[in-house]
């Protein structure tokens, strides 16, 4: 498949980069820094190098995935929900691209059934980074608002960090816990789930999350 990917250096975009080149996928990079792009994801990277913002659905069209790993710092952080309208609004009344939206683990429910952002906002400093999580539930609030466009939402587990792939562990709304009792989800792992996802297709017009 032609896959491109929005944010392709960041944490959950080279992964899912690295996953899907190795699957044997036509995999676009879509960045700002072209220099960086080729230091990180190698110098015979594919790459557009344009701000996701000014991407025109001739920038798209042709690919059969595109997935946004996008990330804003938290003085930024509504560019999360701008971004998911200017996608969206690209592709109305279609059903490709298939749209895929890396989100927060704070639009999660947890075992009461409460949003994890509330629990986000519990824990000490969360006030500088907050508006990270919190736009992130405003994204996943204004996708479930649109049924004309094949989209996907994508949520890590509380702790979402850089490490090996395990063997991917799947829910829907509630945030899951690995084998250990917490809750935490490799770059890798999520990777491997979105390519899974997308070479057999499950997941319509919804959120899905991943745990190791």
């Amino acid at each position: 498949m032609k896959i491109a990917i929005i944010g392709a250096t960041g944490m959950a975009g080279h992964a899912v980069f690295h996953e899907a080149v190795t699957r044997g996928h036509e995999v676009t990079a879509i960045v700002r820094d072209g220099a960086r792009a080729r230091q990180l994801l190698g110098n015979d990277v594919s790459l557009l190098a344009k701000d996701a913002f000014e991407l025109q659905k001739s920038d798209l069209a042709d690919f059969d995935v595109v997935i946004n790993a996008f990330s804003a710092p938290p003085a930024k952080a509504y560019l999360h929900v701008d971004l998911a309208a200017k996608l969206t609004a690209l592709f109305r009344e279609t059903q490709r691209p298939r749209l895929f939206f890396v989100l927060g683990a704070g639009s999660l429910l947890d075992e009461n059934d409460r949003p994890f952002v509330e629990t986000i906002r519990r824990q000490p400093g969360s006030d500088a980074w907050i508006a990270i999580p919190e736009a992130q539930f405003r994204e996943l609030t204004f996708l479930r608002g649109v049924d004309n466009v094949n989209w996907v939402g994508v949520s890590p587990s509380a702790l979402f960090q850089e490490g090996e792939r395990h063997a991917p562990k799947l829910g829907r709304d509630h945030l899951l816990k690995a084998a250990d009792g917490t809750s935490h989800v490799t770059n890798a792992t999520i990777a491997a789930a979105i390519l899974d996802e997308i070479e057999h297709p499950t997941v319509k017009n919804s959120r899905f999350t991943v745990s190791d």
